[in-house]
């Protein structure tokens, strides 16, 4: 496991936010402290620019963010640095099979979240990726089929109702790696820390990859350490034990 970071990538639903969708205080002193260190924090979210970046400035972060599952990587300006689309028409497509089987969804594109509604022509827009939200078992595992046969698509899931589609090898490893290469940093001086499959690529090819103690097993089972939940400042302790010292908690 590596002890020498030298850059944090943190997710943020079920592992930066508490259940309320807040950072607590200890986490936020924490990222605080790693910056004042020279330590890059970068949030590594399935969030658009729109939902994350509240946050990134209330913790006054100076890098990179990885947004969208990887598929939109912005600067320290905030500015785009890449973008990967999913073709308007495997949008539709998709669309279709959630309107068939009746589950809720919810797409995003470069210029908003859409929520269980979509635009009168959705070929005007530039998508970023899909999701279904889906309660029945049987009725996920057909639809998570029929995606794999397409053969299109990157999937994972960020709670254990959902699917999350991207395009085919967009995910938050590759953001990383880009951002790495852009930082002049080797992924084996990342700490990545997340809690669902969208977190498993960057966990698995950072240095040291933690799972919340709220993560999916799969996730646990990836990692080298499992922290406290997301409601026990698990990322501060992560960060307290890997990055600000290396004493045990």
């Amino acid at each position: 496991m590596a002890t020498d970071i030298k850059l944090i990538a943190l997710d943020m639903d079920g592992t930066l936010l508490n259940k309320k969708g807040k950072i607590s205080e200890g986490n936020r002193q924490a990222i605080k402290e790693a910056q004042e260190k020279g330590i890059f924090v970068v949030l590594s979210t399935g969030r658009s620019l729109l939902t994350s970046r509240e946050h990134a400035d209330s913790l006054e972060l100076t890098s990179y963010l990885v947004t969208v599952n990887g598929s939109e990587i912005w600067d320290e300006k905030r500015e785009i640095v890449e973008r990967n689309l999913v073709k308007s028409e495997l949008i539709e497509w998709m669309w279709e099979l959630s309107k068939q089987h009746k589950t809720k969804f919810w797409a995003i594109s470069t210029e908003r979240n859409w929520h269980d509604e979509m635009p009168e022509d959705l070929h005007t827009k530039e998508w970023l990726k899909f999701g279904f939200h889906i309660d029945d078992d049987a009725t996920r595992d057909f639809i998570k089929n029929e995606l794999e046969a397409k053969g299109e698509f990157e999937l994972s899931n960020s709670t254990l109702k959902n699917i999350e589609v991207n395009p085919t090898g967009i995910n938050k490893a590759k953001g990383l790696k880009i951002v790495c290469e852009r930082l002049g940093i080797e992924m084996n001086h990342v700490m990545a820390v997340g809690d669902s499959l969208n977190d498993m690529a960057m966990i698995k090819e950072a240095g040291l990859g933690v799972a919340m103690g709220n993560a999916q097993d799969a996730v646990k089972e990836a990692a080298d350490w499992v922290t406290t939940t997301n409601e026990e400042d698990g990322v501060a302790k992560a960060i307290r034990k890997w990055v600000l010292s290396n004493t045990n908690i």
